[in-house]
């Protein structure tokens, strides 16, 4: 997942990009620290270079303490990574067996083995998706980082540029992924390569949808995903998992959703009082279900989760800002069984659904999330299913089921304070006529 940082770091670390090539490698040789590599550079054979993310974060300053490794190696992958797990541990993982590719999983590092793809190093590069991505630094102590598309210009410039059209349809999910990069580095794309992803928006349903859909998630994980998933909406990358309806809306519809996402943002998160991690987890889950309802999500191939989670969110959402105009957070519910309904189907994801909401809910009702005792927030039975059995000769059955929720609602509102009194009320019940 993309780090949870402000795009002023990076934006940092964007000015600093040097574009003389000579400064710009000795800069990364020194942010990358090979030395510490779990496989020493010299392991590799001769030509091995590295390329990717490492390379475009390690010239931005957002390097992690073990940042995946890519190298693009002159021979076959697959039988360099299971001799070098042979010789310095760790495990091989074949991820492509057709184009050579393999996975070096060793003390918590992941090292990507790729067979070179064309004739020369510069050939390979010229193959891949955006120009701030196409950089590469040879192993070798006494090469220099190679950029035959301008990226090191990219970089410094916070711009997003495709290296060609064509490059973009060779992978339809890079019509994604530069909205994805553009969110996660806070960088803009440039007009020509923005034409070009709206233009082949429809191609991306070529896409196996796994991957579609763990794109999305990343770009919900980004500090600024909301205005990238708003723009995602817009230009119809995702028209063919919505809804027909939705779809049918067009620009209005888009537009209101999109406006939904641009502001689900760090600062609405603090302005509701989220602390960083309550807003790294709620942000994210409030695009997707703001993004999406539980039915395109299925198409998405989402887990079950997260359909629920979502479904539930936009459902409640939608109670709670109803036809008739937006409910009292103070006295939101026509009665106290919809009331603990709530709290039990959003008792983890309240934060998320602050987010969507006004600000009076989170003022009314976040203080109260924050307290694990508060017995509606965290509506619980007083006593078990097993215990009731064992102290009222219950078998199990649906009135069991029916009398927990009844002892669950007399518990949430502070009619219940000890276990002997929840035995005498769930005694009164069962002697009353059944419901």
């Amino acid at each position: 997942m993309p780090e949870w940082s402000p795009n002023a770091a990076i934006l940092a670390g964007q000015a600093s990009v040097p574009l003389d090539l000579a400064a710009a490698t000795a800069l990364l040789r020194r942010r990358l620290a090979m030395e510490r590599w779990p496989v020493p550079p010299a392991a590799f054979p001769a030509g091995t270079a590295l390329v990717g993310g490492a390379v475009r974060d390690g010239l931005l300053g957002r390097l992690g303490e073990r940042p995946d490794l890519d190298l693009v190696v002159p021979v076959e992958a697959i039988a360099l990574g299971e001799r070098l797990s042979r010789e310095h541990g760790g495990r091989c993982v074949v991820l492509d067996q057709e184009r050579s590719i393999a996975r070096l999983v060793i003390r918590g590092w992941s090292v990507d083995l790729a067979r070179q793809a064309g004739a020369d190093l510069a050939t390979d590069l010229l193959r891949r998706d955006f120009c701030l991505n196409a950089l590469a630094l040879p192993l070798t102590a006494s090469s220099q980082l190679l950029d035959p598309s301008g990226g090191l210009t990219d970089l410094a410039a916070g711009l997003i540029r495709a290296v060609s059209e064509a490059n973009l349809l060779d992978d339809p999910l890079r019509l994604l992924r530069g909205e994805r990069l553009a969110a996660e580095l806070g960088f803009h794309l440039d007009a020509t390569s923005a034409a070009w992803i709206q233009h082949h928006s429809r191609r991306i349903d070529q896409v196996a949808v796994e991957r579609v859909r763990v794109e999305l998630e990343k770009l919900a994980a980004c500090a600024s995903g909301g205005e990238g998933l708003a723009r995602v909406l817009t230009i119809g990358l995702l028209d063919a998992w919505r809804q027909p309806d939705a779809v049918e809306g067009g620009a209005a519809g888009n537009e209101a959703a999109g406006a939904a996402l641009r502001q689900l943002t760090p600062a609405a998160a603090a302005a509701r009082g989220l602390s960083e991690d309550e807003a790294r987890l709620a942000l994210p889950l409030a695009r997707l279900a703001t993004l999406l309802d539980a039915a395109s999500w299925g198409r998405l191939h989402a887990s079950r989760a997260l359909q629920r989670r979502c479904g539930l969110l936009r459902s409640w959402r939608a109670q709670l800002e109803g036809p008739g105009g937006v409910r009292d957070p103070a006295a939101p519910f026509g009665s106290e069984r919809e009331q603990v309904h709530f709290h039990r189907d959003l008792e983890d994801d309240l934060p998320a659904l602050l987010l969507m909401l006004p600000l009076p809910f989170a003022r009314e009702w976040l203080p109260r999330w924050r307290d694990p005792g508060d017995p509606l927030f965290h509506p619980r039975p007083p006593l078990d299913g097993t215990e009731l059995q064992q102290r009222l000769g219950l078998a199990p059955s649906r009135r069991l089921g029916e009398l927990l929720a009844h002892l669950t609602i007399e518990r949430a509102f502070g009619r219940l304070e000890s276990s002997e009194e929840a035995l005498a009320a769930a005694r009164r019940w069962l002697a009353g006529p059944a419901p």
